[in-house]
């Protein structure tokens, strides 16, 4: 698709963009800095700097313990009930808890009991590598009566759902993908996948933390059984920021929460020996909330909701075509590869681009260039567009400074190097 490539094309999609002023909503220290990586951190709302001063002064210094019952108490499914919204569920199956991490741990061993009879996993090699070590970490832990089984993407950019719907079967107990991928940006069919699952009587469980913020999700309508996610991308919620769960409302008694703890207790304030498990989603909590990190979550989500996932959608999907089209005109001459989608029904909101150079690249951009996108081996460099604060013209200007970079060979200079976090 040819389009104009000037900075002047890029200004005039600005003036047309009706959300344009959401990005007035965060904190730009460095104004001329391109900031590309949301996809890995969010921006700091505004919002979010007042409230963590309400909540350091005001409700921890002044209120002290009176903060759990104006407020604090509440916060994992007031703040859950928020993201629901997002993600289409009921405000009833969403609570915020602990890390992706540990709630995909929660939630895997509680569907492998609740499959006991079943003795397969089934995901994919897109996954992302840290809901692996989970899921072999939970293997060994219930006694390697499990198998992992990973279908193979056949380019490395899109999901096998066709390999993957051949192989649920009447062994297959658990269903589990990155419902976006991390690398490439794909998007999972996740309502074809749920079916398919169910079909077989397995359950499915969805990472949700490149989707959440970027693409409108309906969890109740696809039939989606469990879910996690977490809420320091695109939901920019701060770094570490706690994560969150969904359970279906009719899976919720029938599952067990393996890490018991207080916040889950039927009657926290019984103070009984003997664990009772809360009823509802409530059951899923383990220890105390971390109740100051918790709460600085809920000004990015009340953004969004605000903005609409459908309009930011929208402008996602405009920025990301904008994107491509600049790639196919300027950078694919110069060796660039498109490593995600073409077809923007099956692209999140991050676009990946592959380059021999590709680190050394990543590098040059953030030190010469003042663009900050991330870096994915082998080649990948992530450009993560948050419409609800990225412009076309920044957009512009980052594939000019990659143009740049390549051209005049400026990645020479860092292609040995190896930041611990690129």
């Amino acid at each position: 698709m040819s389009i104009p490539t000037t900075a002047d094309y890029a200004r005039s999609l600005d003036a047309q963009d009706p959300l344009a002023a959401l990005r007035a909503h965060f904190v730009h220290a460095d104004p001329e800095l391109i900031y590309l990586d949301g996809n890995s951190l969010g921006r700091l709302p505004l919002a979010a700097t007042a409230q963590a001063a309400t909540l350091v002064h005001e409700q921890w210094g002044n209120r002290l313990i009176r903060g759990w019952n104006e407020g604090w108490f509440e916060a994992p499914e007031r703040v859950g009930a928020k993201i629901a919204r997002l993600i289409g569920a009921d405000p009833d199956e969403v609570i915020v808890a602990d890390s992706t991490s540990v709630n995909l741990f929660k939630l895997t061993v509680a569907a492998l009991r609740n499959r006991a009879e079943r003795s397969r996993i089934l995901s994919d090699n897109l996954n992302f590598p840290s809901d692996m070590y989970v899921l072999q970490g939970v293997i060994d832990l219930l006694g390697n009566r499990h198998r992992l089984e990973l279908l193979e993407s056949s380019d490395a950019i899109h999901g096998p759902a066709e390999a993957i719907t051949a192989r649920l079967d009447e062994d297959v107990a658990l269903l589990t993908l990155s419902h976006t991928v991390f690398k490439s940006g794909y998007v999972y069919d996740m309502a074809a996948l749920n079916a398919a699952a169910h079909q077989a009587g397995a359950l499915t469980l969805w990472d949700l933390s490149h989707s959440v913020g970027s693409v409108p999700l309906d969890l109740r309508a696809s039939g989606a059984d469990l879910a996690v996610g977490c809420c320091y991308k695109y939901l920019n919620g701060g770094p570490g920021a706690p994560a969150f769960l969904y359970v279906r409302r009719g899976l919720q008694e029938a599952l067990i929460n393996p890490i018991a703890g207080w916040m889950g207790q039927r009657d926290l304030f019984g103070f009984d020996l003997q664990y009772r498990p809360a009823p509802g989603i409530r059951r899923f909590l383990s220890g105390t909330p971390s109740v100051v990190s918790l709460s600085l979550i809920e000004p990015g989500v009340d953004l969004l909701l605000a903005a609409g996932m459908e309009r930011l959608r929208a402008k996602s999907v405009q920025q990301s075509e904008y994107l491509i089209a600049l790639w196919e005109q300027l950078l694919a001459p110069l060796g660039f590869t498109l490593n995600s989608p073409r077809d923007p029904a099956q692209r999140g909101s991050h676009v990946s681009l592959g380059h021999q150079f590709g680190l050394g690249i990543d590098l040059a951009l953030i030190r010469e260039f003042k663009v900050l996108p991330d870096f994915r081996p082998p080649d990948n460099l992530r450009l993560g567009i948050a419409p609800i604060y990225n412009s076309f013209g920044e957009i512009h200007q980052a594939v000019t400074a990659l143009q740049r970079i390549v051209a005049e060979e400026r990645y020479a200079p860092y292609m040995h190097e190896a930041p611990v976090v690129t």
